[in-house]
């Protein structure tokens, strides 16, 4: 007789899982799985719980190094992966990746790893002491049977190859990020007239470009302030080292030119007012800010980032700039600002490639199919 699947996924925050897993959570309690999450709880664990699944709390910073907290924080993962011993453990973001898969070599349970980028101590080349515990903690932890890796791109897999952190015992796979709910993001049905609005929609980190995006709209202020607005859209992250200053912000914003309107929590009214979408990021997993652009059927600049750069065909839905070119990042946005023609088409081929290859459908079955065949022997 079957008995009832276990699946816990562990993520750093609760935000995190519900922006980017919270698809695949629901998915499992269709098929029948028993799903506890595992994260911060930073005020939204109740969206989660309404959801169907069970919540519990994780004493976790997501960017700290101090030996106490991060004992701690080892030592209550250890607690509830020994008390619910699920049949699966699906592990997302840095920190609990590493963990969760030591404490799961440890208990001996079987685990899928979501390397949803390599995050901030693989960014800038930082080859710190930090990084270099967590590629020694990586090898060791990976180093085990039933470890099942997933990627969003094919440059993090290559990398971590190349510094011997993926196992000849892993099973890997790339999927191009969490995909987007086609339904939800769609096109506007009519252009937005006035102020044509550029978009940069993203948590505020230096490493998402801020500060390119900035300086690139205060080159093309002289030709386009009355006509152009350019939007900063999202929230401080203050859980993390890289957290854009709130005082930079005030300082350089130009009203009725260049704003910030903070975290919206219903994005899409955001996107259909845009005419064009920048992420002039350094390194990504595959940003979903992109994903949903595409859905909505905006023209993209990002830059030729790892992650970024999969969600542009170059000249086809948008244009690729060197990482911190500010003034070939500016000349892109402008071309799209003097070309409406291109906008439109551009705009079409972002929907085409949303709907062929980033389809939340998809990537969720993906998942599910894989988190099925790990746990099918499960029985009394």
């Amino acid at each position: 007789m079957k008995k009832t699947k276990r699946l816990l996924i562990v993520a750093n925050v609760d935000w995190i899982f519900i922006a980017h897993r919270m698809a695949i959570g629901k998915a499992a309690l269709d098929k029948g799985f028993q799903v506890t999450v595992l994260a911060k709880n930073t005020g939204r664990a109740s969206e989660i719980q309404e959801a169907g699944m069970h919540f519990i709390d994780l004493p976790i910073s997501r960017s700290g190094t101090h030996p106490f907290s991060e004992c701690k924080a080892l030592y209550s993962m250890f607690a509830v992966y020994r008390k619910v011993r699920p049949s699966l453990v699906y592990q997302v973001t840095m920190k609990p990746v590493i963990y969760g898969t030591l404490i799961s070599k440890i208990l001996k349970l079987k685990t899928v790893n979501g390397i949803s980028g390599l995050g901030y101590n693989f960014t800038e080349d930082r080859r710190g002491f930090v990084q270099k515990i967590m590629i020694l903690l990586m090898r060791y932890a990976f180093d085990k049977p039933e470890n099942y890796l997933v990627f969003e791109n094919k440059d993090d897999l290559a990398e971590l190859q190349e510094l011997k952190v993926v196992a000849a015992q892993n099973t890997f796979q790339i999927v191009k990020g969490v995909g987007v709910d086609l339904h939800k993001y769609y096109p506007a049905k009519t252009i937005p007239k006035g102020i044509l609005t550029v978009l940069m929609p993203t948590r505020l980190l230096w490493d998402k470009g801020v500060k390119e995006f900035v300086e690139a709209a205060k080159l093309l202020e002289y030709k386009y302030k009355g006509t152009v607005l350019f939007q900063i859209c999202g929230m401080i992250d203050y859980g993390n080292k890289e957290a854009v200053d709130k005082a930079y912000l005030l300082k350089n914003c130009i009203p009725g030119f260049l704003e910030w309107i903070g975290f919206q929590s219903e994005m899409l009214p955001v996107y259909q007012k845009a005419a064009i979408v920048v992420l002039p990021s350094f390194r990504e997993g595959m940003p979903t800010v992109l994903l949903e652009a595409a859905a909505v059927g905006l023209p993209i600049v990002t830059t030729e980032a790892i992650g970024c750069r999969e969600c542009v065909e170059e000249g086809l839905n948008g244009y690729k700039v060197p990482v911190k070119a500010v003034s070939l990042l500016a000349k892109a946005i402008e071309k799209l600002i003097n070309s409406s023609e291109k906008r439109n088409v551009m705009g079409k081929h972002s929907r085409q490639k949303a709907e062929q290859e980033f389809d939340q459908k998809e990537v969720v079955a993906t998942h599910m199919a894989l988190f099925q065949s790990i746990t099918e022997e499960e029985t009394f």
